[in-house]
């Protein structure tokens, strides 16, 4: 008698997949947003895929379109006890066609960074990922205050993001800034905005991204507010090198290294204010 053959399959991943995807990337150390999801669904609900073997999740992948031209790739994982077996290379083969064509970057894990670069992805900066005991009682520079970035006109907050990220993505922000479990902050001055940040709940430390800001003190006042909502629990932020400052900042706050990731693209670095960058969005992404 024949033996069976696994049947491996392709599919658009579900809501109850998105949160099993976040428990194989807790596993994985990566600490996601306990409300990620339904962020993550807003900015492309096709853009999450899994391999299914004979029925049963064995890999996923998230390829976000953004845009025309821009793409993320994240989430790339298989089940430990299933690796090297080639599910997650079908995977990867099937993600990154959706994605042809555009400049696509990921934050990727040091282990994986040679894998990725033979795909045609090269090194641009590294991520890493500042945690600990915030101060909690850092002032915001003279003539800036801080408010509840779900009072700002909307429209305000996209164009002040579109600095910082190299495509549109209206949808994914509006759920990122009021999903269940977050403070959304910004500083303005005279009514501009001069800087956003947003924390949100995670497994272990609450995470804070983006961070953006006109200057040091400015996102140093950001962080400060976020981690006064609980002042013994410990924050991180994903800090990207490119920004000096924001290296700097991070050591200054009292916060050290746990986690790195490196910043790659296929194509040209995009051109967006990494001076006032002091914190990535998401890993997942970008």
């Amino acid at each position: 008698m024949a033996c069976p053959v696994p049947t491996f399959e392709i599919t658009t991943a579900s809501a109850d997949d998105i949160r099993m995807m976040a428990d194989w990337a807790h596993a994985e150390g990566w600490n996601p947003g306990l409300t990620d999801g339904q962020a993550f669904f807003a900015a492309d609900p096709c853009g999450f895929l899994i391999g299914r073997l004979d029925g049963a999740p064995v890999s996923c992948v998230s390829v976000i379109r953004y845009g025309s031209d821009h793409g993320f790739l994240g989430f790339y994982l298989t089940r430990p006890e299933l690796r090297g077996q080639g599910y997650g290379s079908r995977l990867w083969a099937t993600g990154t066609a959706r994605l042809d064509g555009r400049n696509t970057g990921l934050d990727g894990v040091v282990e994986q960074q040679a894998n990725y670069r033979k795909s045609g992805f090269r090194s641009v900066w590294t991520n890493m990922r500042y945690e600990g005991l915030a101060p909690v009682d850092i002032a915001p520079p003279a003539g800036v205050t801080l408010a509840d970035a779900r009072t700002l006109p909307f429209g305000q907050v996209t164009a002040y993001d579109r600095r910082f990220f190299p495509a549109e993505r209206d949808g994914f922000l509006a759920a990122w800034t009021t999903a269940p479990g977050r403070t959304a902050l910004v500083a303005l001055r005279e009514g501009e905005v001069r800087g956003l940040a947003v924390m949100r709940a995670c497994r272990t430390s609450s995470r804070i991204g983006p961070v953006y800001a006109a200057t040091p003190d400015t996102a140093a006042a950001l962080v400060s507010a976020l981690a006064a909502t609980d002042p013994s629990a410990p924050v991180a932020v994903d800090v990207p090198d490119v920004n000096p400052a924001a290296v700097r900042l991070a050591e200054q706050l009292g916060l050290t290294p746990s986690f790195e990731t490196a910043r790659m693209y296929t194509g040209p670095v995009p051109e967006v204010d990494h001076s006032g960058l002091f914190g990535i969005t998401s890993l997942e992404l970008g």
